[in-house]
């Protein structure tokens, strides 16, 4: 029988499931039921989910400047509240934790009206909007790049790093091999749902400024729009290049631990699932983040000497066929920034997370919970 119910939250995308997914199967692996709050764009990826079960709950953004689209959203939200308050009284978690994203205000917001116990995480070096609304609302707050300081949430924070998924942590066993001269040398790029337009126009045009020899050494997995799948395909055909082109990869973590190199956008989840598998990267952040979040994920892992950033607006194709050129004539080069990368991952980040998770369930304050780790 299990321990309880622990209740999961997070919006819809990867980069919120992904390390509610790694929690969730570190809380069963010690014996309890985890149930999901999340909205109906989770489908996409919470299919392998380890989830009793899954609650669409309603929710919305709150973007817009129009009050009637202001009006509707808070509707919207008040509705989930309700929704949510009806789920956690029928199932009775133990405790509520987030993972961010608009929709887990309506469940996490109920959760402290009904005085469950509540945590929320933040990826990010800079707290998302969702999670802001709450942070004065929860019990504790786990961080992955998020400092403990003296401000408000900084009192209430504790570093765990980000989870990552059980595939990460096998792919982590792989070491980094590095790619000798006139050997295949395998390039992963990839940029998120928003981010990877850039890349489909970008990359291919860069590629082709590269010498023939280091052309038919490539062999390039790459993220595109299903819109834009087909005109990358036909331009990397075009240069004769070996290359997969899709818009989502199952075994996304198996590809990052076969390459020689990575280029990504510098969402949270990827940088801290690059420095778990310890491989080298080219880091692009997302120039229209609203909270220029993915800067500052960026700025750990290039301290470490695990990977270059590279504002968007200074990568002509001619600037990144130099990059990647240098780098493929490097290999010693790219094998310290691998080993660099390792240096800051954090494998231990999901039984962290559980282990605060489990001593916010059973009422520890943020102040024993501290000492507790310390000892």
């Amino acid at each position: 029988m299990a321990r309880g119910v622990i209740l999961l939250c997070a919006g819809g995308t990867g980069g919120h499931l992904f390390p509610a997914e790694a929690l969730a199967h570190e809380l069963i692996g010690r014996g309890w039921a985890v149930h999901l709050a999340t909205d109906d764009r989770a489908e996409r990826f919470a299919g392998n989910f380890p989830a009793a079960a899954i609650h669409p709950i309603q929710s919305a953004t709150m973007g817009s400047k129009n009050p009637l689209a202001v009006l509707g959203a808070f509707w919207k939200i008040w509705r989930g509240v309700r929704q949510a308050s009806a789920i956690i009284a029928r199932i009775k978690p133990e405790a509520v934790v987030g993972f961010g994203g608009y929709p887990t205000l309506p469940p996490l917001y109920a959760a402290t009206r009904r005085r469950v116990p509540t945590l929320i995480h933040e990826q990010n070096a800079v707290m998302g909007r969702a999670n802001r609304a709450l942070a004065g609302r929860v019990n504790a707050i786990a961080g992955g790049f998020l400092p403990q300081d003296g401000s408000a949430a900084g009192a209430k924070t504790v570093t765990t790093g980000n989870p990552v998924r059980p595939a990460v942590l096998e792919a982590a066993k792989t070491p980094y091999t590095p790619s000798a001269a006139g050997q295949p040398f395998r390039l992963l790029v990839f940029g998120g749902s928003q981010g990877a337009q850039f890349f489909s126009d970008a990359m291919p045009q860069a590629i082709a400024l590269l010498s023939d020899a280091q052309r038919r050494r490539l062999v390039i997995t790459q993220q595109a729009r299903a819109d834009d799948v087909a005109r990358v395909k036909e331009a990397y055909a075009a240069l004769g290049v070996g290359v997969e082109v899709s818009p989502f990869f199952n075994d996304m973590a198996a590809r990052m631990a076969a390459a020689q190199l990575v280029i990504s956008r510098s969402g949270a989840s990827t940088v801290s699932e690059i420095a778990v598998i310890g491989r080298p990267a080219l880091l692009v952040p997302y120039p229209y983040a609203l909270d220029h979040d993915q800067a500052a994920n960026a700025a750990a892992l290039a301290a470490a000497g695990g990977g270059e950033v590279h504002p968007q607006s200074t990568l002509s194709p001619e600037r990144i066929a130099a990059l990647i050129g240098a780098l493929m004539d490097q290999p010693d080069r790219l094998a310290t920034m691998a080993a660099g990368a390792r240096s800051v991952g954090r494998p231990d980040a999901a039984r962290l997370l559980a282990d605060l998770t489990e001593a916010i369930a059973s009422r520890k304050t943020l102040s024993d919970f501290r000492k507790g780790t310390h000892a």
